[in-house]
């Protein structure tokens, strides 16, 4: 069978399109009254499953090809009869909001062709003759002069950063505000000696323990960025306080990086400085942050990892946690034990971090990769074992005069850092 047209359907008669309900007149597209066209879509609808459910019926048999194409011309019919409906509901909306009747068009000849003209451009010798009205189809966004000055390009009006990783180990570690140049620390090495003795015998003298000072050097972290006036005045971004926002994130990543490998010159001593054959190791009046070789060449195995918990002793064991960066941390979260089980669990609590043999996991970015020599693991108690010292907070002065015309954002932060206590904290060494 010759497939048929929508247009050819409307063509053939009420038998194919008209609704039942019309009692064989043909759907009136340009009715004004919204009662008909509201009578002609519930009939349209009705007569449209209808069809549907013969079609369904007959599927499995035979589909008639003129019950598709009648069930398409049926929903073709309904859309444009809603369609015409909600238009005049809108009409009437304007014409209530406006508070008198609706307007007919002064000149629908003329409005037809105008609409022709403005979607497709046909038809426009006419639309220039009948152009005694005023109306002009010549705006154009890639005019300037007509009407491209109302476009103007838009633009995010924030910034993309890219990525920086800033370490955690602040938050982690114990943190201290001094008023001073510089700060230390005395150190019981617990060393008195003690003996049995019978009731008369003697009392010789015993060991005395030894006290030991420790001090932290504060270093001075700087950034001197600079703006134009002009800048500063005229951008639509606060960019002072952008700036500053930077520097602020700036000094976070580079005391981050410190607080794990700085040298101490003009900066913190690093904690895995303090790792055994470290540049502090012997520095401590503690002894080294003692190291647990991690089983396996450039690897790290089960048996290992449970020998770094139980290295620890009991009294850091109730806020230890493991350090370690990400992609050691994919490499942990594929061990198992004995019995073929992960030794890491995940978190499914918000703001509550995953667990490696029961203790939390903290990412911190600058520590070593696993490779073969590097400290890439670490546990114990943060807060026992590193302490920052501040000496000033992030400060920046303002400084438009030394180099006009920019104006200079001068920022510090006086800050320093060192172990306080390496025996609560342990470190994995890859083999």
């Amino acid at each position: 069978m010759k497939k048929m047209t929508h247009a050819a359907l409307l063509a053939a008669g009420a038998a194919i399109v008209t609704p039942r309900a019309i009692a064989g007149q043909r759907v009136r597209m340009d009715a004004t009254d919204p009662k008909v066209l509201i009578e002609q879509i519930q009939a349209a609808v009705k007569e449209m499953r209808d069809v549907n459910d013969q079609r369904l019926k007959t599927i499995e048999a035979k589909v008639d090809p003129l019950d598709v194409e009648k069930l398409n011309a049926l929903a073709t019919t309904v859309t444009e009869l809603q369609a015409s409906l909600d238009a005049q509901a809108k009409q009437f909306a304007a014409a209530r909001l406006g508070g008198g009747d609706v307007t007919p068009f002064q000149d629908p000849d003329y409005s037809k062709k105008f609409a022709t003209y403005f979607r497709d451009g046909t038809g426009e010798a006419e639309i220039k003759a009948a152009q005694k009205t005023g109306i002009r189809a010549a705006l154009s966004e890639g005019s300037s002069a007509n009407g491209g000055y109302t476009t103007p390009v838009e633009w995010d009006r924030t910034i993309t950063d890219a990525l920086k990783l800033v370490s955690p180990i602040r938050q982690e570690a114990a943190v201290i505000q001094i008023s001073t140049v510089g700060f230390s620390r005395v150190y019981n090495d617990r060393s008195v000696g003690s003996g049995w003795v019978g009731e008369t015998a003697s009392r010789p003298a015993t060991t005395t323990p030894g006290l030991t000072s420790l001090t932290w050097a504060i270093g001075e972290i700087y950034a001197n960025a600079a703006a134009s006036q002009d800048l500063l005045d005229d951008s639509l971004i606060d960019i002072s306080a952008w700036l500053t926002s930077e520097i602020e994130y700036e000094f976070a990543r580079q005391e981050g990086i410190a607080f794990l490998s700085g040298d101490g010159t003009n900066k913190p001593n690093g904690l895995l400085t303090y790792v055994t054959g470290g540049a502090n190791a012997a520095t401590h009046p503690f002894g080294a942050i003692t190291t647990t070789a991690s089983g396996a060449t450039g690897a790290i195995t089960t048996d290992k990892v449970v020998d770094l918990v139980y290295s620890l002793p009991t009294m850091f064991q109730p806020n230890a946690k493991f350090f370690m960066n990400r992609a050691s941390f994919g490499t942990i979260m594929k061990l198992k034990n004995g019995q073929g089980n992960y030794i890491w669990q995940p978190s499914f609590q918000a703001g509550q971090p995953s667990t490696l043999m029961a203790a939390p996991v903290v990412e911190l970015p600058d520590m070593p990769a696993v490779a073969t020599g590097n400290a890439a693991l670490l546990y114990g108690d943060m807060r026992r074992t590193y302490l920052i010292v501040d000496r000033m907070g992030v400060r920046t002065l303002r400084d438009p005069y030394t180099n006009k015309p920019y104006v200079q954002f001068y920022t510090t932060k006086r800050v320093g850092g060192g172990v306080n206590n390496p025996q609560a904290m342990k470190a994995m060494v890859i083999a």
